[in-house]
This record gives structure tokens, C-alpha cells and sequence, in this order.
């Protein structure tokens, strides 16, 4: 018997790894993904302005990995109901046939048919992206320009905070303009209004200018065309949506809570649109494949293992993300429950999201080394702040906030006192500390 899980992101990955746990010996297991190498891609914006971090976010598969076996090929096509995959590679096989299987292919940007757009702006995918539109900021640190982000999910926000970081590491945020659209009326929609603001609030003290109400309708190589007038543009940046793989013909599958879209196939991560055990629809988010991934491996490992004629009761995923946390440059902000939380325990989550997910597939070296870079970028952080202090005139220990007086808190160091455990325990000197539940932690 064959079962094959195709793609390795989040979702694939995690399969891949709670099959090698399940599955008897006898049964085969084949990994099939483009890359040798795991891409730990909500990080990928960080690259931006610290391609430093390009190697630690990048795992090697065979590494990870025991006895699976790894096809370096791209899947061109797929029948999930006869479990036969087209296959282009050097040395892989043109076909290959799986007796159950996991489609994990992730999903690719949306550009909703504006090909202006499409031919214009540089996405955020791939490293090499992430390498451009670095390459293009640092241009435009020298001879001035206008920088625009489109979609403001958590993507979009995430990239527009690395750059205007990085022009402000260079003295240049007078010379780069970052400017945020959004067509939806807030930055980061669906999300809840407290959550919204403050990342709204986080977004314009980095100097980030940011446009809601305003859709994208097109591009020219100096300027974004949208409903509600041309804006100046030496880069476009496109976030703005996600469509399904082109192998699965730009189609993100509708499954039930079970993952299954046929009798052999299951769907997992931005693959899919989810609709889980409460009859609600799952956001497409890495936290969302992590957890997916748990549910339908469980599934497959029933399927594979039952008794000829006995249909297995299968799992239902329930959606159960505790909270969100998105950087913007130097800051974060963080959603857990009804809390919203920004500074110090917000960008201590915020430094446990990848280690601990790096730690979590066994890549402990690129977890240290991670986590390393995140004390360092501490470091620099209270290195600037204390200069800021330096050259700054003594404030009143009370700022006015909306006509009230409200105290106002510092957070001047940030200690991580455990990396991967389903708790982070931070302390914000001198007076608050907060517990927080990583969101990344997966029980079992």
C-alpha cells in the first residue's frame, strides 16, 4: 500500500511526520514537494530587511525526515479520485499512484484577473521575493521613492513594517513613503475591531501610511491605479489574496471537517477552505495547517489500517487557535482570547512562533539559531530606544490618550523563558510581566 502526501509546507510537513508515527512499517510512505528543503514561511517577510535569517528558516527535508520516502518533483496534476499524480522532475517518476493521500500544495497569490497588477508587482512567496523587494527598497533609500503594499491581511502588514524598518535602519524615512491599501474598511478584516486598531495604531507609529476603503484596480511601472484616484508607486508589493495551486487549477477545495474530498484524498492547509466541526470556516493561516495536519494524518492512518470492509470513524477538526500575533517592524501586536497586547510580551510571542515551530518538526539547530536572532534584534531594539531616551526631553509619567490621562508603560527588556512549551512566560521591566499561550503549541 502507498500513501503519499503531496507538498511539504506547514500542512504537508506535519503529515508527513504524525504518518511516520502511525503507519505500520509495511506501508509505504512518499513525500512529494518541489524543494528539498522546508520553507518556514511566516518568516519569510524577516528576510527583508535580515536576509542573515535566510538559511535558519529554510529546513532541509531528508533531514527531518526518517523513513519517508522524499520525490523531488513538481506535481503538475492530480485525480483525487484515483490517487494517480503527473509528475515533472529530473529523476523522478511521469506518474505516480497513491492508495491514500494528503494534498498539501499551499495555495499561490491572487491577482483577480488585473494582469496590469500581475506584470507590475513582486509578491511575497519565495525568498527570492523577499530578495527583490529588498534590493528595490535599498534603491530607493538612495535616490527616493514610493513604495506601495496592496492587501492588508497579516502578509501585507508584516512586509510593510520590514520596510519601512529598513529604511528607517538607513536614515531614510524621509526619502521612502510606505504607504498600506486596503479595500476592506480596516487593516486586517475579519479580525476583531480592538485587534484591528491596534495594529492600525502599530502600522502608523512606524510611519506607515494607510489607505482602507481602496481597491486595486490596475498598475503602470511608476504609479497604482485605484477607485479612488492614482497614487505615485516605484514598487508595488502584492498581498492582496490567495488562490489555489495551478495544479489543482487555481481552486482552494471545499472540505468538511473531516478533510476528506474523496474516498482516498484529503485536503490540508491554504489548500483548502475548511469548514470545521462547528460549521465555521477556517482562516488560511500556518496555525490552521499545523493543527489540519494532526486531524487528517489520523484520518489517512485509520483509512490505511482498517480491516477490509470497515469504515473507520474519522476525526472532525475543530478549529482552536488561542490567539494571532502579527510584527510590524520593530513592534508586534498580539491577540489572545479577548486580550490585545502590544510591546514587550507581544514581540515575545511574536520571537516564539518560529523557534518553536522549528523545534516542533525537529530542526532544533535552526530553532537556536533563530531564537538567537530574535535576542539580537532585542538587543538592537533597546540599543535604539535607549539613544531615542538619550536625545529626547524627560516626558510626564502620564500621556494624554482621547482627553483622559492614562500612565504611560515601557517595555525596556523582554525575557523568554521557554521557547516550544504551550506556555511563554515574558517579563516587560520594571513592573508587568504577562503569561501567554503559544498558539503554536500543539497538544499531542
Amino acid at each position: 500500500m502507498n500513501v503519499a502526501v503531496l507538498g511539504a509546507g506547514y500542512a504537508g510537513l506535519k503529515v508527513a511526520r504524525r504518518l511516520e508515527q502511525e503507519l505500520p512499517a509495511h506501508i509505504s510512505l512518499t513525500l512529494i514537494n518541489d524543494s528539498p528543503t522546508h520553507l518556514v514561511q511566516h518568516e519569510l517577510h524577516r528576510t527583508i530587511r535580515e536576509p542573515s535569517v535566510v538559511d535558519t528558516i529554510q529546513v532541509s527535508l531528508r533531514e527531518v525526515l526518517d523513513s519517508v520516502e522524499l520525490i523531488e518533483a513538481t506535481v503538475t496534476d492530480v485525480d483525487p479520485g484515483t490517487g494517480v499524480v503527473k509528475l515533472d522532475g529530473d529523476d523522478a517518476p511521469e506518474e505516480f499512484r497513491y492508495d491514500f493521500g494528503a494534498i498539501c500544495l499551499g495555495a499561490e497569490t491572487a491577482f483577480f484577473g488585473m494582469e496590469s497588477v500581475q506584470e507590475q508587482a513582486v509578491p511575497l512567496k519565495r525568498l527570492s521575493h523577499a530578495g527583490q523587494i529588498r534590493d528595490d527598497v535599498l534603491a530607493l533609500t538612495e535616490s527616493g521613492g514610493d513604495v506601495v503594499v496592496g492587501g492588508a491581511g497579516l502578509s501585507g502588514i508584516q512586509v510593510a513594517g520590514e520596510i519601512a524598518a529598513l529604511a528607517d535602519e538607513r536614515g531614510a524615512t524621509d526619502q521612502v513613503s510606505v504607504r498600506l491599501l486596503e479595500m476592506a474598511d480596516e487593516v486586517a478584516p475579519g479580525f476583531a475591531p480592538e485587534f484591528q486598531q491596534a495594529i492600525r495604531a502599530e502600522l502608523e507609529g512606524a510611519g506607515i501610511t494607510v489607505q482602507t476603503g481602496t481597491a486595486v484596480t490596475g498598475a503602470t511601472d511608476d504609479s497604482v491605479q485605484t477607485d479612488a484616484g492614482t497614487l505615485p508607486c516605484d514598487r508595488l508589493v502584492w498581498t492582496g489574496g490567495i488562490q489555489g495551486a495551478t495544479t489543482m487549477d487555481g481552486d482552494r477545495r471545499t472540505v468538511r471537517a473531516d478533510l476528506r474530498l474523496s474516498d482516498s484524498t484529503f485536503v490540508v492547509g491554504d489548500a483548502a477552505k475548511v469548514v470545521d466541526a462547528d460549521g465555521e470556516p477556517v482562516p488560511a493561516s500556518a496555525a490552521s495547517a499545523i493543527r489540519e495536519a494532526k486531524t487528517a494524518a489520523t484520518n489517512i492512518a485509520r483509512l490505511a489500517t482498517a480491516d477490509s470492509g470497515l469504515e473507520p470513524r474519522l476525526d472532525r477538526y475543530r478549529a482552536d487557535i488561542p490567539g494571532w500575533v502579527v510584527s510590524v517592524g520593530n513592534g508586534a501586536v498580539a491577540k489572545l482570547g479577548p486580550q490585545v497586547v502590544s510591546g514587550g510580551p507581544a514581540k515575545a510571542m511574536k520571537a516564539t512562533i518560529g523557534a518553536g515551530h522549528l523545534a516542533g518538526v525537529s530542526a532544533l539547530r535552526q530553532a537556536a539559531q533563530l531564537a538567537e536572532a530574535e535576542r539580537a534584534e532585542t538587543r538592537r531594539d533597546e540599543t535604539r530606544r535607549d539613544e531615542t531616551r538619550r536625545n529626547t526631553p524627560a516626558l510626564s509619567p502620564q500621556s494624554i490618550i482621547g482627553g483622559a490621562t492614562a500612565p504611560r508603560h515601557r517595555y525596556h527588556s523582554v525575557e523568554m523563558i521557554s521557547l516550544a512549551n504551550s506556555s511563554i512566560a515574558v517579563s516587560a521591566t520594571p513592573t508587568e510581566s504577562v503569561r501567554l499561550r503559544n498558539p503554536w503549541a500543539i497538544p499531542g
